[in-house]
């Protein structure tokens, strides 16, 4: 798939989990992935767990578009996930949009 560097979206969510609801954040958002990865529009999507700070994890995702992010936004899983998950939390979403502005390797 060729896409244009304007087009590209990248978005990385912090996850700030509550300790003693640690597993269960990290099932819910590795239900994420697999799906995720298989929607139209998905350049990479990755979770990440915070070293020093094992209740912190990281999305970091993709898209070919902005339209892309809003498709997965509304997607029944991520809807699904994220209803089980907010409830979990110690602090709300907290999700950073970008665009690319250098070559890639």
């Amino acid at each position: 798939m060729t896409t244009l560097k304007s087009a590209e979206r990248h978005v990385i969510c912090e996850v700030r989990g509550n300790p003693a609801h640690r597993a269960k954040v990290k099932e819910l958002l590795l239900e994420l992935v697999g799906p995720a990865r298989a929607e139209a529009g998905c350049l990479y999507y990755d979770l990440y767990q915070q070293s020093d700070e094992p209740d912190t994890f990281y999305i970091v995702d993709g898209w070919a578009s902005p339209e892309a992010v809003v498709e997965h936004a509304e997607h029944p899983n991520v809807t699904k996930v994220v209803e089980q998950l907010l409830p979990l939390l110690d602090a709300p979403l907290k999700v950073t949009t970008s665009n690319r502005v250098s070559d890639p390797d």
